[in-house]
C-alpha cells in the first residue's frame, strides 16, 4: 500500500495539492506560535544600561496566589519591589565581590522647549554599570545633572546650562555639570548626584536593585551562593545574570512573558482544531473524487483497512512534505507574529525573538496529529462505500454518518449547552468571557461533526425560496445541494469555521472593552483631571486647590492592585483585586460611589471600602479587618469603613491613597480629580490653568483624556486579538477556496454531460452561482448559530441580552467576505472546467 500510495502522489499531484497546502500553513502557523511560546517561556531581555554588572540583586516580584485549599500559583507583583539600602554593605562584603552599587531609578522630565522630554533617572554611581563616559563636563554635584547625549541634542542643553527637570511631583532648575555618552541605550538618561537622587526617589531607605560586578578570578555561581547566604535572613530577593538582568531595566516583561506564552498556546490549539477539519474536507472530497478507483481495488480483493491506509498513507507523504516546507517559512512567520505584536504593544521591543528547533517538535506533532485525524476522518466513507454503489454512473448519496462521529458530535453539543447554561446563569461580568469564548469552538466542532444533518435540514428550509427566486438554474441547484448533502456539509464547513470565530470573538472583544469603559466612565464625577510630565503629582497641592473658587471638591487618585490574604477571595483573579486611592475629603464628590454602609469619609490611613459582593465573598463587614498583599509585595492590614453596590463583574475596592501611593512604584498619586463648584463653567478651567502655570510640569486635562488612558489597555488586547481572529480567519478562508475548488473541480463530467444535453455555459455558470450562494447561506448560518451560542449567554451574564456591543460592520464584513470567497472560489473553477470540449472532458 505504502509503493500504492507513493504512485498516486506522483500521478495527482493537483489532487493533493490542496491537502498540501492545508497541512503546509497550519504547520507553518504552529509552529509561528511556538517561536512565540519559546520567546515568551525565555524571555531573554539583553542589558543595556546594566551591562557592565554580571549580577543583580531585585526585589522578589513573585507571589504564591492560592487557587485551592492545596494548590497555590505564582503570579507577578503589579509593582517594583524596592530592597533595603542596608543591604548595599551586605552583599559588598561577600567574597567575589569587586563592587556593590544600590540603584535608583524614577521617572523625570527635562521641560522648556515644544515638549518636554521624559526620562529615567539614577544616581551617578549607576553610570559605572553601563558604562557612561563624560564627553564634557564633570560628575553632579549636589543640584547639579548629567544628561546623555541623546537628550542633550533633543533639548539643546549644554554644560554650564540650567534645565527645569519635573521628577516625585515637583520640579525645580538644575545645572547641567556634563554631557555623557554610552553605546548602545537607546533610553533616555539623566545622572543626579547620590544626595539628589536618593531625595527625587522618595525612597531614601530602599533601593531599586544591587548591581554587582565580580573581582578577578571570581566564580559567578560561587558569589550568587555568597549572596544567598548572606541574605537569607533578610528581605526575599531575585539574582539575576545573563539576558536575565534586562528585566530589572524593563519590567514589564515580567507580565508579558506570561501573557505571550498564554496567547500563543490558545492561538496554535485553535490552529491545530482549525487544520484538522480543514483537512478531514480535503481528504474527503479528494476520496469521494477517486470513488470509483477504490470501489475497483475493493472489487479485486482490497479491503477496507488496506484502503484506509493507503489514503492516510497519502497523507502522511503530503504532510512529510508540508513539515519539510514548514521548517523553513514557521520561523518567518514568527517573527512577522512577533513584529506585529511589538507594534500593537502588547510584547517590549526589548524583547528577544527566540525559535530554535523546540517549536519544531510540537509544531511536527501537531501536524501527524492533523494528519492523522483529517486523514481517518476525511477517508472513513470512502473505504465504506459499497463497490457496486460506486461503480456506478451516478453520484448517488454516501451512507450515513459514522456512530463515532456522531457520538462525538453529541458530546460536543452537550458541552456546548454545559457552556452556555454556566456562561448565562452562574458567571457575572466579563469573568464570564472565560466560558463565553471556548463555547463558539465546542458549537462549531459540534456542527462540524454533525454538518451533513444540520446541511440537511438548512437546505429543505430553504429549497422552496430559492427554486421560487432564482428560477430554472435554483431548482437544479436546490435539487444538487439536497442530493449531496454530505458534500454540501464539507465545503460549507469552513464557512461555518470562519464566521463563527470572527463574529463570535470579535463581538466578545467589543463588548468586553465597551463594558470596561463604560464601568469606569460611570465611576467618575471628576469635570478636570490635573497630571504631571513624571513621576507622579504631589498631594500636598490638594490644600491649595480646594480654596480655589471655581472647585467644590478634589482628590488624590491611584490605582494599582492586591491579593486578599486574610481572608483570602476565592473569586479573586491572578492580577488580584483591583484598588483605587482617593482622598477622604473628596472621594464622595469626584467617584460615583453611594455606600450602602459606613461612609467614604472614613477612608484615612489603613482603610478601605468593599464591594458588597467582594465583602460577602470575604464574610467581611464594616468595622472587620483584612489583610492584604500590596503590589510592592508589602503586607497591610486595613479596616472596612465602607461597602458600596459594585458594578458586577468589576469588583474595585477604594483605600486611601496615603496607604496606596506608597506601594506603587512611583510612590505619589498619579493623579489630581478636580470637581467643579455649581456654576463654575469655564471658570475652573481658567483657574485651574492659572493654577498650573505657578507649578512647571503640572498639567490639567479633562475627564476624557482619563478615560483614554483607561481605555490605552483595551485598545491593545483589542489589537491582539484582531491579529489571532485575522489570522485564523485568513486560514480558514483559505480552506474556503481550497475546499470548494476541489468539490467544484470533482464535477467536470456532470457540467460535460448538462452541455452535451444542451445546457449553456451560462446556464452552468447560473446553477453554480446558486449553489455557491446556497453553500455560503449554509455555512454563515450555522456559523451564526455557533456565534450565538457564545454571546447570547454572555449578554445575559452581563445584564441582559441587549448588552452586546460592536460596529455592524464587522458582521457585514463577515457575511460579504463569506459570500465573496465561495463564490469565488465556485465559479473560477467552473469557468476553468468549460473552457474544455464537452465530449472531451465526458470522457476523462
Amino acid at each position: 500500500m505504502g509503493k500504492l500510495a507513493a504512485r498516486s502522489l506522483r500521478y495527482r499531484i493537483g489532487g493533493f495539492a490542496a491537502t498540501f497546502l492545508a497541512l503546509f500553513i497550519g504547520a507553518t502557523l504552529v509552529m509561528a506560535c511556538g517561536g512565540l511560546m519559546e520567546t515568551g517561556i525565555r524571555n531573554n531581555v539583553p542589558p543595556q544600561r546594566l551591562a557592565a554588572a554580571e549580577l543583580l540583586v531585585t526585589g522578589d516580584r513573585t507571589h504564591a496566589v492560592a487557587t485551592s485549599k492545596k494548590h497555590k500559583k505564582k503570579t507577578t507583583l503589579p509593582e517594583r519591589v524596592e530592597i533595603p539600602a542596608d543591604l548595599v554593605d551586605k552583599v559588598r562584603a561577600v567574597p567575589g565581590v569587586r563592587t556593590a552599587t544600590g540603584e535608583r531609578t524614577f521617572d523625570a522630565a527635562v521641560l522648556g522647549g515644544a515638549a518636554e522630554t521624559k526620562v529615567q533617572a539614577h544616581g551617578w554611581e549607576s553610570a559605572a554599570l553601563t558604562p557612561y563616559a563624560l564627553t564634557t563636563g564633570n560628575a553632579p554635584a549636589r543640584g547639579e545633572v548629567v544628561v546623555d547625549d541623546g537628550t542633550a541634542r533633543r533639548t539643546g542643553a549644554r554644560t554650564g546650562d540650567r534645565v527645569r527637570i519635573a521628577a516625585h511631583g515637583g520640579s525645580a532648575s538644575y545645572r547641567v555639570s556634563g554631557v555623557a555618552a554610552a553605546q548602545g541605550v537607546p533610553q533616555a538618561t539623566l545622572f543626579f548626584s547620590a544626595q539628589d537622587a536618593a531625595r527625587l526617589s522618595g525612597r531614601p531607605d530602599t533601593v531599586a536593585d544591587i548591581a554587582v560586578t565580580l573581582a578577578p578570578g571570581a566564580h559567578e555561581d560561587a558569589v550568587r551562593k555568597g549572596i544567598t547566604e548572606a541574605l537569607a535572613d533578610q528581605t526575599p530577593v531575585t539574582l539575576l545574570s545573563g539576558d536575565d538582568r534586562g528585566a530589572v531595566e524593563h519590567p514589564e516583561v515580567l507580565q508579558g512573558g506570561d501573557d505571550l506564552v498564554a496567547l500563543s498556546g490558545v492561538v496554535g490549539g485553535l490552529v491545530i482544531l482549525v487544520a484538522a477539519f480543514v483537512v478531514a474536507g480535503t481528504v474527503a472530497l479528494s476520496a469521494q473524487q477517486r470513488s470509483r478507483e477504490l470501489a475497483l481495488l475493493r472489487a479485486i480483493g482490497t479491503t477496507t483497512r488496506q484502503l484506509r491506509r493507503m489514503l492516510l498513507g497519502e497523507t502522511l507523504m503530503v504532510m512529510a512534505l508540508a513539515g519539510a516546507a514548514a521548517w523553513f517559512a514557521g520561523p518567518v512567520a514568527g517573527r512577522v507574529l512577533y513584529d506585529t505584536l511589538v507594534d500593537s504593544g502588547m510584547i517590549a521591543d526589548t524583547v528577544v525573538f527566540t525559535q530554535g528547533w523546540i517549536p519544531a517538535l510540537p509544531a511536527y506533532g501537531a501536524l501527524l496529529l492533523t494528519a492523522v485525524l483529517g486523514g481517518l476522518l476525511g477517508s472513513a466513507r470512502a473505504v465504506r462505500a459499497k463497490p457496486v454503489q460506486a461503480l456506478g454512473e451516478a453520484a448517488v448519496q454516501a451512507p450515513g454518518l459514522h456512530p463515532v462521529r456522531i457520538a462525538a458530535g453529541l458530546l460536543f453539543l452537550a458541552g456546548t449547552i454545559a457552556l452556555t447554561l454556566v456562561t448565562a446563569l452562574v458567571l457575572r461580568g466579563p469573568v464570564a468571557a472565560s466560558t463565553a469564548g471556548p463555547t463558539v469552538m465546542c458549537c462549531a466542532i459540534a456542527l462540524a461533526l454533525l454538518g451533513p444533518w444540520f446541511a440537511k435540514a438548512v437546505t429543505l428550509l430553504l429549497h422552496w425560496p430559492v427554486r421560487l427566486l432564482t428560477g430554472p438554474a435554483g431548482r437544479l441547484a436546490a435539487l444538487n445541494c439536497r442530493a449531496r448533502t454530505a458534500k454540501l456539509a464539507a465545503v460549507a464547513t469552513p464557512v461555518m469555521l470562519a464566521s463563527a470565530i470572527a463574529t463570535g470573538n470579535l463581538y466578545l472583544q467589543t463588548t468586553t472593552a465597551a463594558m470596561a469603559d463604560k464601568a469606569f466612565a460611570d465611576n467618575l464625577r471628576a469635570d478636570a483631571v490635573l497630571t504631571s510630565a513624571a513621576g507622579g503629582v504631589d498631594p500636598a497641592l490638594l490644600a491649595h486647590i480646594r480654596t480655589l473658587p471655581s472647585v467644590s471638591a478634589a482628590s488624590a487618585y491611584v490605582t494599582s492592585a492586591a491579593h486578599t490574604e486574610q481572608p483570602h477571595d476565592g473569586d479573586e483573579n491572578k492580577k488580584g483585586l483591583p484598588l483605587q486611592g482617593v482622598s477622604a475629603e473628596g472621594a464622595a464628590q469626584t467617584l460615583n460611589i453611594t455606600p450602602s454602609a459606613g461612609s467614604l469619609d472614613a477612608l484615612r490611613g489603613n482603610a478601605v471600602a468593599l464591594p458588597e459582593a467582594v465583602a460577602h465573598r470575604m464574610h467581611r463587614t464594616v468595622g472587620d479587618t483584612i489583610t492584604l498583599r500590596m503590589g510592592d509585595g508589602e503586607r497591610a492590614d486595613v479596616r472596612v469603613v465602607a461597602l458600596f453596590n459594585g458594578r458586577e463583574g468589576f469588583d474595585t475596592a477604594l483605600t486611601s491613597a496615603e496607604l496606596l501611593a506608597p506601594h506603587t512604584t512611583a510612590g505619589l498619586p498619579a493623579q489630581l480629580l478636580v470637581r467643579a463648584a455649581p456654576g463654575a463653567g469655564d471658570r475652573l478651567t481658567a483657574d485651574l490653568t492659572a493654577f498650573v502655570a505657578q507649578h512647571p510640569g503640572l498639567k490639567v486635562t479633562d475627564r476624557d483624556a482619563l478615560m483614554t488612558a483607561h481605555a490605552q489597555g483595551s485598545r491593545t488586547q483589542a489589537s491582539v486579538n484582531y491579529l489571532i481572529i485575522g489570522m485564523l480567519v485568513a486560514y480558514t478562508a483559505l480552506s474556503v477556496v481550497n475546499t470548494t475548488a476541489v468539490a467544484v473541480g470533482n464535477r467536470r463530467k456532470e457540467f460535460a454531460l448538462q452541455r452535451l444535453t444542451g445546457a449553456t455555459r451560462g446556464q452552468v455558470l447560473r446553477m453554480m452561482t446558486v449553489e455557491g450562494g446556497l453553500v455560503a447561506v449554509v455555512g454563515l448560518l450555522l456559523g451564526g448559530v455557533a456565534a450565538a451560542s457564545t454571546l447570547v449567554p454572555f449578554g445575559y451574564a452581563l445584564g441582559g441580552a441587549g448588552t452586546i456591543s460592536g460596529p455592524p460592520e464587522i458582521a457585514v464584513t463577515v457575511i460579504g467576505t463569506g459570500l465573496a470567497l465561495t463564490l469565488a472560489a465556485t465559479l473560477v473553477p467552473t469557468w476553468w472546467a468549460l473552457r474544455s470540449r464537452p465530449v472531451e472532458a465526458a470522457r476523462a
